[in-house]
């Protein structure tokens, strides 16, 4: 009976949310309340917004309560690639591109017809990639400070694949993952299939605490730790080098994995030294080409120690067997011609123009960003639901990203992520007012 009573409340506050007689942003009556309000038990009373809360319809807030949910907002909004109507302005995803890199690809595919070893591209490739691709790539990395033998590199289907292999060869089920408290939502679907414990470590404004993570480690069995050191995201931050040092000394003394995610660490010219050169031994460095050339070439790099070369190619193997060889061989020889390097410096001039524009229109908001990054990170006050604030922006046919889906922590913060890199400047301008207008109609 009392199954049947806990349901029916569930049931009828879910209705009153879908049927719009609770409005978003509602406060809902705290757990001790509707436990008197509806004779239920305390912990009864927890149980119902924790399934409302699981509904996608509620979200409780430390310190501030249970709140009804924005649910025009597409549950997964930044994470699950939703369809975009051809009228909506996307500052959701990231796709940047630049003019004439259509006819790049139109003369690669004629050079690559004409080239001695096509009929070789049709065939099964080694699962880490070719030799020579992989020594091209390993040149690549070079220049971002990362001195690797080819032998240690590994071709995969962009850095989400290179983070679901990594992941698939060197952690189980249960492992317990350090990461930053705002991160990669990418990340984040990959430790929910592998079913890993994703930790949370408080970080300062250029990456996680060495301290908290050295007493998280003293706490629990932690096995690796995830990070951006070199333009995170979603906060732009660069680590210093010093905190580099710091987390490396960290990682060594409790036996980390580290996992570097470096998909966007060729906006930073001159860097402090990848985390993968400071502790080449325990450090797999993950990238990509889809953000610094096409979002399309799906390929991507994995750098790891040649402890675990065989069980990262395994997982290769198990998921893809190899990466396509015509999208590789387009990929190396952009990076042998300098076409790579010429991509990266004009995606670097594109970024720094898009968040000059960016600081123009949204000047009067708080920003959190680094001037040669692809997004602008906008935390709200404290009157001001994320929630709210995306479903107003959606009606006004812009799509952007709210923090649920970067948050570990039991605490989501209000704020909203904006892509700076997949509209014309025009488009942004008109875009960036919008959200600028919304944002200030909600702020008292």
């Amino acid at each position: 009976m009392a199954q049947a009573r806990y349901k029916q409340v569930v049931d009828r506050f879910a209705a009153e949310i879908t049927g719009g007689r609770l409005p978003p942003g509602t406060r809902l009556p705290t757990h001790r309340q509707l436990a008197a309000d509806e004779g239920l038990a305390l912990v009864t009373a927890s149980r119902v917004y924790a399934e409302l809360a699981t509904m996608g319809l509620v979200s409780g807030e430390t310190g501030r309560g249970t709140f009804v949910k924005e649910t025009a907002v597409p549950r997964g909004q930044g994470v699950d690639q939703h369809a975009v109507a051809a009228d909506m302005l996307d500052l959701n995803f990231n796709y940047p591109s630049l003019p004439g890199q259509a006819e790049l690809l139109r003369n690669a595919l004629r050079q690559l017809a004409a080239a001695g070893d096509l009929e070789a591209l049709l065939r099964y490739q080694p699962h880490g990639g070719r030799p020579h691709e992989r020594a091209s790539v390993a040149r690549h990395l070079a220049r971002r400070g990362l001195t690797v033998p080819g032998e240690q590199v590994m071709l995969v289907d962009g850095a989400q694949h290179g983070l679901a292999t990594t992941v698939m060869a060197l952690l189980q089920p249960g492992d317990v993952v350090a990461v930053d408290a705002l991160t990669y939502p990418g990340f984040k679907l990959l430790a929910e299939a592998h079913r890993l414990e994703l930790v949370a470590v408080p970080a300062g404004t250029d990456g996680p605490d060495p301290d908290a993570l050295a007493a998280l480690c003293r706490r629990r069995r932690v096995k690796a730790l995830y990070a951006m050191p070199t333009m995170h995201n979603p906060l732009g931050w660069v680590m210093s080098a010093s905190r580099r040092r710091a987390l490396v000394a960290v990682a060594r003394r409790h036996g980390l994995l580290v996992i570097e995610d470096a998909a966007y660490a060729f906006l930073v010219e001159q860097a402090p030294p990848p985390l993968a050169a400071l502790a080449p031994e325990t450090t797999v460095y993950v990238s990509g080409f889809s953000k610094s050339v096409a979002t399309g070439l799906r390929v991507g790099c994995v750098a790891a120690p040649p402890q675990w070369v065989g069980a990262i190619e395994r997982a290769i193997r198990a998921t893809t067997w190899n990466t396509p060889g015509v999208m590789t061989a387009i990929t190396c020889g952009w990076i042998d011609d300098g076409t790579v390097d010429r991509l990266e410096a004009g995606k670097r001039r594109d970024a720094r123009a898009r968040q000059q524009l960016a600081a123009q229109v949204l000047g009067a908001l708080r920003r959190v960003s680094h001037p040669a990054s692809y997004f602008v990170w906008l935390p709200l006050a404290e009157e001001v639901r994320a929630d709210q604030v995306a479903a107003a922006l959606m009606r006004e046919r812009v799509s952007v990203s709210t923090a649920e889906p970067f948050a570990t922590s039991a605490r989501v913060p209000h704020a909203i992520r904006l892509a700076l890199g997949s509209v014309d400047f025009d488009t942004l301008r008109e875009a960036l007012e919008t959200v600028a207008a919304v944002i200030a109609e909600r702020t008292y």
